[in-house]
């Protein structure tokens, strides 16, 4: 298929939301932000070009002054607490991630309590009380710590409801996820193949409607490719244009 044929589907989907007087909300989460770099002023100046708001997901630990510059004038832009220190405790063998059992929930806890007032007080109204958690893992004994930390969502990768999403539930905490990831993490570490993040899309479109739920899209401007930012920029001249697609803040979507 060609470029334009490829993205047909997304359109042929959105045009009969248009015509059932029906929308559905778009929202991005960027994750390991951390200082000022090439790729993160390309991804906001891509995303402001199109007016879409973005989250980016901040490691508390190894950021500063820097990129709060950088991103101060922003309107657009959010910023989510990512872990502490995206440090791995996971044994060799397990899953990695930093918000597991491996140590007391209480210790978590208080790492994640430093990092939210370490990004509150560097980033003021730019700041959404969301916890981003490093590889999309956490603890339900973590998450029983949130809100008292100051938290009030949670987003990691897959759907808000189900079996899978029920021990992320807490009185108080708010489940916005991400449900298409634009990274072939398992292969070649690029971008993935442009059809099956459209078919991943659409997926997710079945799964939404206009009263409740929203397609996230997961990046990491760090490590993009050439292929990722040409999806984006076309995923983005689609959506933001078309009446039946909304790209909302994760402030809208409940994380304010």
């Amino acid at each position: 298929m060609s470029g334009d044929s490829l993205w047909q589907p997304l359109i042929d989907r959105l045009d009969q939301l248009q015509d059932a007087g029906q929308g559905v909300n778009f929202w991005l989460r960027d994750d390991d932000a951390v200082e000022p770099t090439a790729a993160l002023h390309r991804l906001l100046d891509l995303t402001e070009r199109f007016s879409v708001p973005a989250t980016l997901a901040v490691i508390p630990a190894y950021t500063d002054e820097r990129l709060a510059r950088c991103i101060a004038g922003r309107r657009h832009i959010s910023v989510a607490v990512h872990g502490w220190s995206h440090e791995n405790h996971a044994a060799q063998g397990e899953k990695r991630q930093e918000l597991g059992a491996q140590r007391p929930p209480g210790a978590v806890a208080a790492e994640l309590r430093a990092g939210f007032g370490r990004l509150r007080t560097l980033h003021g109204p730019a700041f959404v009380p969301l916890l981003v958690p490093p590889w999309n893992r956490i603890d339900p004994g973590v998450i029983a710590e949130l809100v008292e930390v100051g938290f009030r969502a949670l987003s990691v990768f897959g759907p808000e409801t189900g079996d899978k999403a029920a021990p992320l539930r807490q009185p108080g905490l708010k489940i916005i996820n991400t449900h298409v990831d634009v990274m072939d993490w398992r292969g070649t570490r690029g971008g993935r193949n442009h059809g099956e993040l459209i078919r991943d899309t659409l997926r997710r479109l079945d799964e939404v409607n206009d009263r409740e739920g929203a397609v996230g899209i997961l990046t990491h401007h760090l490590v993009h490719d050439e292929s990722v930012w040409v999806f984006l920029s076309k995923l983005f001249e689609i959506t933001a244009s078309h009446p039946a697609s909304r790209w909302r803040s994760v402030a809208v979507l409940g994380a304010g």
